[in-house]
């Protein structure tokens, strides 16, 4: 027979391991009006941290700017850092109606949509996709690239 402090004690540990794993899969970050990546502190964030026994990790993009999307509009595209150069420069032939991406580019391994002040979207992808530390993240909005990018990291 369970005591009631018992049953209530294995309930709290249940619900708090199945919220910290969670988010353990998870991170949030904030694009601006001022073109950066910055977290709830707003401190910059050079780097996502993705623990290695993550299948799944989903990047959460808050648009924390007053800008519409066609003017200051962003975006969350994670690519190979090698890869990064050729598809901003293909992005940019098909405009903000394609979020600045070419379409069914095989070097992107996921990307958000585009979005704009006050809005929030989220990628995911899966984790085995990400084998080393030579992968970025970036907005693909034009010029953005350059000051919102940063690099993944699996923490083993």
């Amino acid at each position: 027979m369970f005591k009631p402090k018992l049953l209530l004690a294995i309930t709290l540990i249940a619900s708090i391991s199945t919220v910290f794993g969670a988010d353990a899969c998870s991170t949030t970050i904030r694009g601006s009006d001022m073109i950066t990546f910055t977290d709830a502190k707003n401190k910059p964030v050079p780097n996502i941290l993705i623990p290695a026994s993550c299948s799944n990790f989903t990047i959460h993009l808050i648009h924390s700017g007053k800008m519409p999307k066609t003017a200051m509009g962003h975006n969350v595209v994670i690519v190979k850092a090698s890869d990064i150069s050729g598809v901003v420069k293909d992005g940019m032939k098909f405009g903000i109606r394609r979020d600045y991406l070419k379409p069914k580019d095989s070097r992107i391994i996921a990307a958000s949509k585009m979005i704009g002040g006050g809005e929030k979207t989220s990628v995911s992808f899966p984790v085995a996709n990400i084998k080393n530390d030579d992968y970025l993240f970036f907005c693909s909005f034009v010029g953005h690239d350059r000051k919102m990018r940063g690099k993944l990291v699996i923490q083993k």
